[in-house]
Order: structure tokens, then C-alpha cells, then sequence
């Protein structure tokens, strides 16, 4: 992907009503970082959506903060922290350009690095780079152009080309995303459209020198 999606675009998605990346509940391949150990400190969640992913850790007893460039966004996930009792944070910021205090331990990033072109990606993980400190860890899960099943996908290579100077790829790895089917891509996956469904992902892990 050349180019980045316009934010006006997902602010749009989010007042029409629900986008296909919100599926109600967290994303299962954060679940199972977390579970693994992978998660510790403070933790951003960067382009965080709805506020599932953030609401699981702060459940879980994580300090986090979610960060999304969508003002809808951040009110539904505020609104849905608020009715599960969550004592998650959420802020309306541009992850292009988050500072410059290194204040995280670890960064997770569900289906946000993907949507920008590949000049912007760089821009994006040098704006991660200068908000973590040294020895901070980031997971990207990105969909991958091994599937066509809908959204902007990446391969291995530019997922790989997309961590500025400052970061260690530690692991690239085949996972999977969940995803809501639209019309144009549930027949060929064998799910109705509007049901969730599980595409190709890659999952990396990142470390900020």
C-alpha cells in the first residue's frame, strides 16, 4: 500500500455505524500475547478503536492509555469503559505525531500500521520510537497479503521495511485478524455477511533500542 487512507474516511465509518473491524470484543491475538507474558508496564493502545483491546488490559490491572484519531471512536470507547466499570484512558491523537516523552513499556497496534502508506509507516514507528522507553516492546497486527479478503494488506517484506531506525524485528509471524465480512468477501471466506470471521494476519514483535 502505497498511500495512506484518509482519517476522514474512519471518522466517517464510525458515525455510519459499525466498521468492520469492530467485533465486540478483543482481539484474540492480543488475548494470547497477554496471556503469553507479552504485555508488562504501561501499554498504549495505538489506534485503539472502540476500546476493546484497551478495556481488556485495563481490566487485567495494566496502566493503559488508547489512542485514536477518530473522535467517535474515542467517545464509544469511553462511553463503553464507563458502562464495564474499566478504569481505562482514552485520547483523540494523531499517532503520526504522539511527542516526545518516553513514557511506555509496551505498544500494541491491531489492524492500524497497515492503513498507511509506506512513507507514513516510517513517520508512525519513529512517533512509537520516541514515546517508549529503551528496551519497550511493540506488537503490530497487520493483514496480510497472503489472503485477498478485504481491507488494505501487507506483505512480509513491507511489514518488515516499516520499523524505523531505533526498532529490532525480533519475530514476524503468520496469525490471524478478526474481522467483520462484508458483502463483497463473505461468500469466498464460507460466513454470511455480517458474521465474524478470522483472515490472514501477520503478527510482529518489535523493540525499541
Amino acid at each position: 500500500m502505497d498511500t495512506s487512507i484518509p482519517r476522514d474516511d474512519f471518522e466517517r465509518a464510525y458515525a455510519e455505524g459499525a466498521p468492520p473491524w469492530v467485533i465486540g470484543e478483543p482481539q484474540p491475538a492480543l488475548v494470547e500475547l497477554e496471556r503469553a507474558g507479552h504485555v508488562s508496564g504501561s501499554v498504549l493502545d495505538a489506534g485503539c478503536g472502540s476500546g476493546e483491546n484497551t478495556i481488556l488490559l485495563a481490566e487485567l490491572g495494566y496502566e493503559v492509555l488508547g489512542v485514536d484519531g477518530s473522535e467517535t471512536a474515542v467517545a464509544t470507547a469511553r462511553r463503553k469503559a464507563a458502562e464495564h466499570g474499566a478504569p481505562a484512558r482514552f485520547e483523540v491523537a494523531d499517532v503520526l505525531d504522539l511527542g516526545a516523552r518516553p513514557r511506555f513499556d509496551t505498544v500494541v497496534d491491531s489492524a492500524l500500521l497497515h492503513v498507511f502508506g509506506e512513507r507514513d509507516r516510517l513517520v508512525y514507528t519513529r512517533s512509537l520510537h520516541a514515546l517508549c522507553h529503551p528496551g519497550a516492546v511493540l506488537h503490530v497486527l497487520v493483514l496480510a497479503d497472503t489472503q485477498d479478503a478485504g481491507g488494505p494488506r501487507l506483505s512480509a517484506a513491507a511489514v518488515r521495511g516499516s520499523f524505523a531506525p531505533g526498532w529490532e524485528l525480533e519475530e514476524l509471524r503468520q496469525d490471524r485478524y478478526r474481522g467483520i465480512a462484508g458483502e463483497q468477501h463473505a461468500e469466498q471466506l464460507g460466513v454470511r455477511p455480517g458474521e465474524a470471521v478470522d483472515t490472514a494476519a501477520w503478527l510482529a514483535r518489535a523493540r525499541r533500542l
